[in-house]
């Protein structure tokens, strides 16, 4: 058979499995809980391979890949970042959310923030959350159909509107029938692959190089080192690291990330979760930066577009058959990721604005009917305002990391906010960031990155509520 037929063959039965874990998970949803928060039983290791998924996929496997292989091995400084937000998260951040979220039964990230809170300024925290949590979703969910549009594109020589609603078809059926255990459990088979594609493909790479030795060759001698700051001094560079790390504070602040800690089984399941968790994003974003870095020596700059590079490299050093599954299972992977973001953007139209409320017999339904709007407002954006894979995710990335992660952390220190303080260091991480996405790239886009949360974490601190949130 054909690389092209093996490929397709290998991503229908893919898309069958995904279909069927929807149609698995449908029993399982009763009520608006179940279909957000999977009954907040679900176990470590699902909710650890869940939330590396959710974290990633696209943007790693096709924009961090092509990150490297335009910039070079100062883009290392992004590893130490990650990890340090999935430290943040599962340890300083997680056992509290857990706690909270199981005593006053709170569904979502907005309900947590929320906390405490009374009277108009609830309402107005619940509303402004859930702007930003919609408007920030439809770019992240457009970046991952346009990953999704690109896989398909590359694979089949489909036109990318094609492409884009193939991808956000099948995700919207196995959303809407499953919900959050669908999602959880496809995240899940999602990661699992993409841990399998991360060992092959740097494995292969380096042996087309020629061996450790020849790679690490490549990375020092300049095939692969490269300035990411072309002539900068000291200011600069100093910029570039910061942003580059940057990138590990957003978690804090992700909705689709902290749900999953807030529907975690148990206390003793987050210790357990985080192993899993943080070895998995040990192994994925280093070997996606190894890839990167070694396309760099066997792709010639300029020979095709960056978030192309992943692909391309696949094609060149994979044989005919394995690469074709490689890239079915891949492309599959990227399509998926989606569902988590849908799944949380629905319940803030759903639940947190209150629709759900409104019409108590139809709450499951409104919140499906709310995340198919959702998917389909993304698929939308997505041909209509075409952009980066890797800019578009981490501009949503950003703004919700700057609006919601200093009151997370505020929290996590036992110094909720105060309801004032918590909208004004809610529009300030937000606002802030939209400035900043719109001026001129700063080195590493560290005002963009860092600037806005270290403000609005300040802001957090300062105002200070009298009672903690217990």
């Amino acid at each position: 058979m054909s690389t092209l037929t093996i490929t397709l063959i290998t991503l229908i039965a893919y898309q069958g499995v995904l279909l069927g874990i929807g149609f698995w998970a449908k029993g399982r949803n009763t009520n608006e809980r179940d279909f957000f928060l999977g009954g907040r039983n679900v176990g470590p290791f699902i909710t650890a391979m869940s939330y590396g998924a959710s974290s990633s996929s696209a943007w790693v496997l096709l924009g961090l890949t092509g990150y490297f292989y335009t910039t070079g091995a100062q883009a290392l400084w992004i590893l130490p970042g990650v990890w340090a937000g999935y430290i943040a998260v599962w340890l300083f951040i997680g056992p509290g959310l857990r706690a909270l979220a199981g005593k006053h039964d709170l569904v979502t990230l907005t309900d947590y923030l929320a906390l405490g809170s009374t009277g108009r300024a609830r309402q107005l925290i619940i509303w402004l959350a859930a702007f930003m949590i919609i408007f920030s979703f439809s770019f992240y969910v457009a970046g991952q159909f346009q990953g999704a549009g690109t896989a398909f594109a590359s694979a089949f020589d489909l036109p990318m509107s094609i492409s884009v609603l193939i991808g956000a078809g099948v995700v919207l059926v196995y959303t809407w029938l499953g919900g959050f255990w669908a999602v959880s459990v496809t995240d899940a088979v999602q990661a699992s692959l993409m841990l399998i594609v991360a060992i092959l493909l740097p494995i292969a790479a380096i042996a087309a190089l020629g061996g450790p030795g020849a790679f690490w060759h490549a990375v020092t001698s300049g095939a692969a080192n490269t300035t990411a700051v072309p002539g900068a001094g000291a200011l600069a560079s100093l910029g570039f690291v910061m942003g580059s790390l940057g990138i590990g504070i957003g978690p804090v602040g992700q909705p689709q990330l902290l749900t999953r800690l807030m529907a975690i089984n148990s206390q003793k399941d987050i210790k357990r979760g985080f192993a899993i968790a943080l070895g998995w994003a040990v192994i994925v974003f280093s070997a996606m930066a190894v890839l990167g870095l070694a396309a760099r020596a066997l792709i010639a700059p300029g020979a095709g577009a960056s978030e192309g590079v992943f692909f391309a490299l696949s094609a060149q050093i994979l044989p005919g058959v394995l690469g074709g599954i490689v890239l079915a299972a891949v492309l599959s992977a990227i399509m998926s990721t989606a569902d988590s973001l849908l799944l949380v953007a629905g319940s803030a139209a759903a639940h947190d604005l209150g629709l759900a409320r409104r019409f108590p017999r139809h709450a499951l339904l409104i919140s499906r009917l709310m995340t198919a709007f959702l998917c389909i407002a993304a698929a939308i954006l997505t041909l209509a305002l075409p952009a980066s894979i890797y800019g578009r995710v981490l501009f949503a990335w950003s703004a919700l990391g700057a609006a919601f992660g200093p009151l997370v952390i505020a929290m996590a220190m036992d110094r909720p906010a105060r309801p004032a303080g918590v909208i004004i260091a809610m529009l300030t991480g937000f606002i802030l960031t939209v400035i900043f996405y719109l001026q001129p790239d700063t080195p590493g886009d560290w005002l963009e990155r860092v600037l806005p949360f270290v403000i609005a974490l300040c802001i957090a601190l300062l105002m200070p509520k009298r009672m903690a949130r217990h």
